[in-house]
């Protein structure tokens, strides 16, 4: 592991007034309640949504919680099979803002986009992106609660006070992350989709999350065939880059 590749960090700041990062244990009835922090899989794809392609990908190294967390429950009506509407309750955390680190790596199982594998190009296109505030609408765990991002550094990420600052809060086990089959690390993840749960410890206000391989708890939910590519059906590199940066 130590010859793989992996990119240098990239740093950003996410907020909004409302954030959902559902707890699964109450999706059953109609009630949604939000974990008290971010979840792994909710920053990758919220980094997803700010520049992505196939050949890549990312990991979440960490996340700081920069904002005092505070909950609102809301009733919601949704719409029944039979024409009429449910009242239900969501809990949503409110006034979020985090502090968010992640590097990519190359998608070893993609052979067939090995030439798509240029690191300075997808950097300086991620870096344009963030400036930019992403290439994609960012969801702060779901549609109605609308995210924002805004490009940061090393030093803003480790310089910044947290209201959690000298304390250490365990949240035990928590939903970690998703592998499908095109980010599959051994012969279990292989064809499968699976879902991850880790034992997730906040320090002085950060979060260090280990990589989907390195969880506790792994469970395989269904088969799950893997999305073929090919140079003629994405944007190379080298032409998004062009595009980017009219060269």
């Amino acid at each position: 592991m130590s010859d793989k590749f992996s990119s240098a960090p990239f740093y950003y700041r996410l907020f909004g007034d409302y954030a959902l990062f559902t707890d699964p244990v109450t999706k059953g009835g109609g009630e949604k309640f939000t974990y008290q922090i971010p979840t792994y899989q909710a920053l990758k794809g919220i980094t997803e949504q700010i520049y992505w392609k196939p050949t890549i990908q990312y990991f979440v190294d960490a996340v700081k919680i920069l904002e005092p967390i505070q909950t609102e429950t809301k009733g919601v009506l949704a719409p029944l099979k039979n024409g009429k509407k449910d009242l239900n309750y969501y809990t949503y955390l409110k006034k979020v803002e985090y502090l968010v680190k992640v590097h990519f790596e190359w998608n070893e199982l993609r052979q067939e986009l090995e030439n798509d594998r240029n690191e300075k190009k997808h950097e300086q296109i991620i870096l344009r992106a963030l400036n930019r505030g992403g290439r994609r609408d960012i969801f702060l765990g779901t549609r109605e609660c609308i995210g924002y991002v805004e490009r940061i550094n090393k030093e803003d990420f480790e310089s910044a006070e947290t209201p959690f600052d000298g304390k250490q809060i365990s949240y035990g086990i928590m939903f970690h992350s998703f592998v499908y089959p095109d980010e599959a690390y051994d012969e279990d993840t292989t064809n499968n989709l699976t879902s991850n749960f880790a034992n997730i410890v906040m320090s002085n206000g950060r979060i260090d999350f280990v990589r989907p391989e390195e969880c506790d708890i792994k469970q395989q939910l269904r088969n799950y065939s893997i999305k073929a590519f090919d140079t003629d059906s994405i944007n190379s590199v080298d032409k998004e880059w062009r595009e980017v940066f009219n060269k």
